[in-house]
């Protein structure tokens, strides 16, 4: 059996464009799903896996990120004294997940791409796998999404994607994998990625969402793919182009998760988050279904009205 994972990486150093301007002063790790931040569903979901170890690579302006997670005893006094315990709780709760999951941050160094904070974060890996979650997801899952990618590391031993099953017609929105051989249980031997192709071009029915087992060897790639970088200093450093490297001579798999996705990362898609965290809910759940109901009332005597005229 392979050794438990217990590192992770969560790159956190993007500049959040495609939510501007609301992520002009805020990080958009920063922007709650919820009653937290959505970096906080990340690395709960990574403590409740069992990793002990997070890396989260940042940038200028991302202070935010670190006051959230920092412990505030004078903030939970004063909490204390005006009667407000639960909301202390609530505090001191927010820096012991901090302390389980021994957070440590880096400043990121090097060309644009996502592959360049894993690399930044390396240097700490040793010979060990780690994980690779980005802190704009939210997975709402039986089993966290982490805890069965570790899974499918520890019965396989080789790097691991995290894989959902998509429309074919939106494969031009995500990296689609070349399948070589469904394993069952949701575990596929894969040769490479595609990235956004046509949908008559899509090698296969299942998109890559952005959780990753990184070996020793994919950071090898990372590597040759960087010093290739600052030779021609062109293009960006991406992680998948690592892993379709790696994968083009050695074992890569997918895992398909079970559980729901939730991407934050642009406008539409960060209301949908919203909505569906908000009707899970069971105070406000019942709230939003009725303000629904009433708007569905108002649309349909305005049509009613339209007809009448």
């Amino acid at each position: 059996m392979s050794p438990t994972i217990r590192r992770a990486v969560i790159p956190a150093a993007g500049l959040g464009s495609r939510l501007l301007p609301l992520t002009k002063a805020t990080p958009k790790e920063m922007l709650p799903v919820g009653d937290k931040p959505v970096i906080e569903h990340t690395v709960r979901e990574l403590v409740d896996s069992g990793i002990t170890d997070i890396t989260i690579v940042v940038s200028g302006g991302k202070s935010l990120i670190q006051d959230h997670f920092r412990p505030n005893p004078a903030l939970v006094e004063q909490l204390r004294a005006d009667g407000k315990t639960a909301y202390a709780d609530a505090v001191e709760e927010v820096a012991e997940l901090a302390r389980q999951g021994h957070i440590t941050y880096l400043d990121q160094y090097g060309p644009y791409g996502n592959g360049t904070p894993v690399l930044n974060a390396a240097r700490a890996f040793g010979d060990e796998p780690v994980l690779v979650l980005w802190p704009d997801d939210v997975f709402v899952a039986e089993v966290p999404r982490a805890q069965q990618l570790i899974r499918a590391y520890e019965q396989t031993g080789c790097p691991v994607l995290a894989l959902m099953p998509m429309d074919p017609t939106h494969s031009q929105r995500y990296g689609v994998p070349i399948v070589k051989e469904d394993l069952g249980d949701g575990q596929l031997r894969i040769t490479g990625l595609v990235e956004k192709p046509e949908p008559a071009a899509a090698p296969s029915s299942y998109a890559a969402i952005g959780g990753y087992v990184v070996t020793p060897g994919i950071i090898d790639e990372l590597r040759e793919q960087t010093r290739h970088w600052y030779e021609h200093k062109t293009g960006e450093v991406y992680l998948t182009d690592a892993i379709n490297a790696y994968a083009a001579t050695r074992a890569v798999y997918g895992q398909v998760i079970k559980g729901r996705w939730y991407d934050t990362g642009n406008p539409a898609d960060y209301l949908v988050a919203q909505m569906a965290h908000a009707l899970a809910h069971p105070e406000y759940g019942p709230i939003l279904r009725g303000l629904v109901a009433g708007l569905e009332v108002d649309r349909a005597a305005a049509l009613q009205a339209e007809t009448n005229t």
